[in-house]
C-alpha cells in the first residue's frame, strides 16, 4: 500500500515509487487521446494520396509535442511536478480519482505541500498527453518501416533509405518518458529536470525535420552561403546551451534572485558563488555537502543566465539580418526577429514582474519556438555546398 502523507511519500532509494499497476490504464487513455485527433486527421485527408496523410499527421504530432512541451513548463511553474509522487500513476491509480483519499490525507498533513488534487491533476494530464505523443510517434515508425518494406520488396525500384530518423525518434521519446519518471520519483532533481527540458526540445527537433524537409517540396535543399550555414549552426548550438541554462535557474528557483533590471540587486557585478551554484549533482535546494544552496550560489545561476542570453540574443540577431539578405530565407529572418523580441520582452517581464505565470510560459514556448525556427531553416538548406566565391548580385544568405 502506498503512503498517503508527505513524510512518507516516495523516495528514489524506495522502490514503492514506481508502481507499474495502473501502467495498463495510463497507456488506454494515451491511446485514445491520440487516436482521436489521428483519425479526423486522416478523415480530413482522405482524398489526398497517402504520403500526403503521413505528413498531416507528423504535423499533428509535432503541433501536440510542443503543445506538451508547454504544458511540462506550466506542471514545474504551478509547482504541480509531485502532485503524484509516485510514476507511472498517482498514488498507484491510473487518476487521480482513483487516489482522492491519500490525496486528501497528505494535503491535510501538509496544506501547503507540493500534493493537492489540482496538482494531481496537472501533473497526470502531462502524463496522458505525453503518451498520447508517444503512441503517435510509434504510428509515424510503424508507417516509416512499411513504406520502407513495401520499397524492399520492389526490385526493380529504387531502394529507400533506412527510415532510421523516425526510430531514433521513437527511441528519444521513450528515453524523455523514463527522465519523466526519475523527474517525479527523485524529486524534481535539478540536473533532471534541465535534462528533460533538454530532451523536450532535442524530440521537437527530430520531428521538426521530416515536417519542414517534406513541406519543403520542390524548395529542398536551398542553398545558402557557407558562412551563413556556420553561423546558424553556432547559434542553434550556443541557443542549447541557453535553454539548459535557462533550465538550470527555473528548476533551482532562481529566477528571482535578480529582481531588477539592466543591474542585478542595486549592482553590475553581484556577489556570486559560481561553484556552488553549477554544483549539477545535487537535490534541490541543497548543495553537495547537503547544506541549503546559498543566495550567493542562486544569484550566479541567474546572472550567468542573463550574460549568456545577452550573447545568444546578438548572434541570433546577426542570423537574422544575414537571412533577411537572402530573398529565399526572409521568412525564417522575420519570424526569428519575432522570436528574438518575445523573448527580450519575456525574459525582462520575468524579472520585473517577479516571474508571472504567463510571461515565464511564454519564454520556454518562445526558447522552443526558436529552435523549431532554427531547424526549419537547417532542414531546408543545402549543406554539403563547396565554398566559393559568391556571383554578382546574389545576396549573403542566398548560395555562392
Amino acid at each position: 500500500m502506498l503512503p498517503s502523507t508527505p513524510a512518507l511519500l516516495p523516495t528514489p532509494e524506495n522502490p514503492v515509487a514506481y508502481d507499474l499497476a495502473p501502467l495498463a490504464g495510463l497507456l488506454l487513455v494515451g491511446a485514445v487521446l491520440a487516436l482521436g485527433p489521428a483519425l479526423w486527421v486522416w478523415w480530413r485527408n482522405r482524398q489526398r494520396p497517402e504520403f500526403q496523410r503521413v505528413q498531416a499527421l507528423r504535423v499533428l504530432t509535432l503541433f501536440l509535442t510542443f503543445d506538451l512541451v508547454l504544458f511540462g513548463a506550466f506542471t514545474r511553474l504551478s509547482d504541480s511536478g509531485l502532485g503524484c509522487p509516485d510514476w507511472p500513476g498517482c498514488y498507484a491509480s491510473s487518476s487521480p480519482i482513483g487516489a482522492k483519499s491519500q490525496i486528501a490525507a497528505a494535503q491535510a498533513a501538509v496544506p501547503d505541500g507540493p500534493v493537492t488534487l489540482a496538482k494531481a491533476w496537472i501533473e497526470m494530464l502531462h502524463r496522458y498527453l505525453a503518451t498520447a505523443v508517444g503512441a503517435l510517434i510509434l504510428l509515424l515508425a510503424v508507417f516509416s518501416w512499411r513504406d520502407w518494406l513495401r520499397g524492399r520488396a520492389q526490385p526493380k525500384a529504387a531502394q529507400p533509405p533506412i527510415p532510421w530518423l523516425p526510430t531514433l525518434t521513437l527511441f528519444w521519446v521513450c528515453l524523455q518518458g523514463a527522465f519523466g519518471a526519475l523527474t517525479v520519483t527523485m524529486k524534481l532533481f535539478p540536473a533532471i529536470v534541465t535534462l528533460h527540458l533538454l530532451g523536450a526540445l532535442v524530440l521537437l527537433m527530430l520531428l521538426c525535420v521530416p515536417v519542414f524537409r517534406d513541406a519543403a517540396g520542390a524548395q529542398a535543399g536551398l542553398p545558402m552561403a557557407q558562412h551563413v550555414r556556420r553561423l546558424m549552426a553556432a547559434s542553434l548550438a550556443l541557443l542549447l546551451v541557453q535553454v539548459a541554462l535557462g533550465g538550470w535557474v527555473s528548476s533551482n528557483y532562481a529566477v528571482l534572485a535578480c529582481g531588477d533590471f539592466p543591474t542585478c540587486q542595486g549592482r553590475w557585478w553581484p556577489d556570486m558563488n559560481i561553484r556552488e551554484g553549477f554544483e549539477i549533482w545535487r537535490g534541490l535546494g541543497v548543495n553537495a555537502a547537503g547544506e541549503h544552496v546559498s543566495f550567493a550560489a542562486l544569484t550566479a545561476i541567474h546572472f550567468v543566465h542573463r550574460l549568456a542570453a545577452y550573447v545568444v540574443l546578438t548572434l541570433l540577431m546577426v542570423l537574422a539580418w544575414q537571412l533577411n539578405r537572402g530573398r529565399s530565407w526572409r521568412l525564417q529572418s522575420r519570424v526569428l526577429a519575432g522570436l528574438i523580441g518575445l523573448q527580450l520582452a519575456t525574459g525582462l517581464g520575468n524579472v520585473v514582474l517577479g516571474w508571472p505565470l504567463l510571461a515565464a510560459l511564454l519564454h520556454t514556448g518562445g526558447a522552443a519556438a526558436l529552435v523549431m525556427v532554427l531547424t526549419w531553416t537547417a532542414a531546408a538548406t543545402r549543406w554539403r555546398d563547396p565554398e566559393s566565391t559568391p556571383v554578382k548580385g546574389k545576396a549573403a544568405g542566398d548560395a555562392p
